[in-house]
């Protein structure tokens, strides 16, 4: 029996899709690419924000298509629009024969088995249930990399998400478990290891009764084979000193933070649900850069939350002018049903949204390429991500690109290099988001 896999969604999404592919290797059966050939298709989905529901839906739809003209046997929905509209996904389209929810991915195997017996329906864990299945990931990110999912859910209930109520309350995978999973990686070839979890900076409180990054990070550390480790989603306000320090102390932990804090006027933050103010924020943005010199700080933002006034959202341009972050990325605000934001009066037209993110992007595209530019002349340590087509040159990211969402290295060189090696590059150019480079 084939199987088409399609995960869609953030990187947290990618490690369940990965959990399930093993499993589905796990039984036995095979992994198709091609539509045409596949006897069930499985789509993991999101839909944190209208775009990415309407991207769920529409590949719902275009595979559902498959049973009318192709071998397909059964159509699998799973992930977070799966556990929010369960029910609406099975009426309003009727191809679908199961939906899983985000504590049910474990079930993947018994899911599809029960729809190709005609037995489809619903299956839906405990919202708060954490699965860990005994098996090997499959990696689908080229093998040099790969995400370490330390926690799911989120208890913060910020004004304007939907998380805690598709995913749970917050929940840490335990340490052992998480060394393990990561020794497994490593010996497998990874390189780079990214932790993700919808909040990173408080893993273990739940477990541990206190603030333990600082603790899996140092056992991380010590796993051979592993070069870089990188933090993302690191809420603002729980960056903590014991965190600071093992950044500092460590050499395998990349200089990088994520550090979402979607908006810098303190009015919004409060409406938002948000617990910084613009003086904590820049405090802490402050002290990040003081203790570790070299950091490099991505953030995002939301422009157009409701009763942003063109005075706030000239707030938020002068505090991004001033904290001039190294990464950023801008979202138009998504009023999503079910959130408090959603009911809130005076929302921005969607025109105003889309004109503000532009604002705001084009002020840090002058950051960008004035940071870029600085980098011109520095030596770098570069991992390579592959080659570039009929090209004496390869493509790589520094400790200040994460993948898939900053920027490329390009290095000309004559020498063979493969991916997941690490280099010396002197950088000798930017074009605008990237570097151009030499190998040394």
């Amino acid at each position: 029996m084939k199987i088409l896999f399609i995960s869609l969604g953030c990187d947290k999404n990618l490690v369940d899709s990965e959990v399930m592919l093993g499993l589905i290797r796990d039984r036995g059966w095979q992994m198709t690419d091609d539509e045409t050939q596949a006897d069930v298709i499985v789509i993991n989905t999101c839909c944190f924000i209208h775009d990415a529901k309407e991207e769920s839906i529409g590949t719902i739809l275009e595979m559902a298509q498959y049973k009318e003209r192709g071998p397909l046997k059964a159509l699998i929905v799973t992930g977070c629009l799966a556990q929010r509209y369960q029910e609406e996904i099975l009426r309003e389209i009727p191809e679908v024969d199961e939906v899983l929810g985000t504590s049910s991915y474990d079930r993947i195997v018994e899911a599809i088995e029960a729809a190709l017996d005609g037995k489809g329906g619903v299956h839906l864990a405990d919202l708060d249930a954490l699965p860990l299945p005994e098996t090997k990931r499959i990696v689908t990110t080229g093998g040099h990399f790969a995400y370490l999912k330390i926690a799911e859910g989120c208890d913060k209930h910020c004004t304007y998400c939907i998380i805690p109520k598709i995913r749970g309350d917050y929940r840490s995978v335990p340490m052992e478990r998480l060394v393990q999973e990561a020794q497994d990686l490593a010996a497998d070839g990874v390189k780079e290891l990214i932790l993700v979890a919808q909040e990173t900076t408080v893993y273990g409180v739940d477990l541990y009764g206190e603030k333990s990054l600082h603790l899996l990070l140092k056992k991380l550390c010590r796993i051979d084979g592993l070069r870089w480790i990188r933090l993302l989603y690191c809420y603002p306000e729980e960056i903590y000193d014991g965190l600071i320090q093992v950044m500092k102390e460590e050499p395998k932990i990349c200089h990088y933070v994520d550090l979402p804090i979607q908006h810098g006027c303190t009015e919004i933050l409060k409406r938002m649900g948000r617990r910084t103010s613009r003086e904590q924020l820049e405090e802490i943005i402050g002290r990040l850069r003081s203790e570790i010199p070299d950091i490099c700080i991505r953030t995002t933002l939301i422009t157009g939350f409701p009763g942003e006034t063109k005075e706030q959202h000239e707030e938020l341009l002068d505090f991004v002018d001033q904290m001039e972050f190294d990464r950023l990325g801008v979202f138009t605000y998504s009023p999503e049903e079910d959130t408090p934001a959603a009911g809130m009066p005076d929302q921005i037209p969607e025109e105003v949204k889309e004109d503000r993110q532009a604002q705001l992007m084009e002020l840090q595209q002058e950051i960008a390429f004035d940071q870029a530019e600085d980098m011109v002349g520095r030596e770098v340590l570069v991992m390579i991500e592959g080659k570039v087509a009929d090209e004496n040159a390869y493509v790589g990211r520094t400790y200040r690109d994460a993948p898939n969402v900053d920027g490329l290295i390009f290095v000309n060189t004559d020498e063979e290099l493969m991916s997941g090696d690490f280099a010396r590059v002197r950088v000798t150019g930017a074009a605008e988001y990237d570097l151009i480079g030499e190998l040394i």
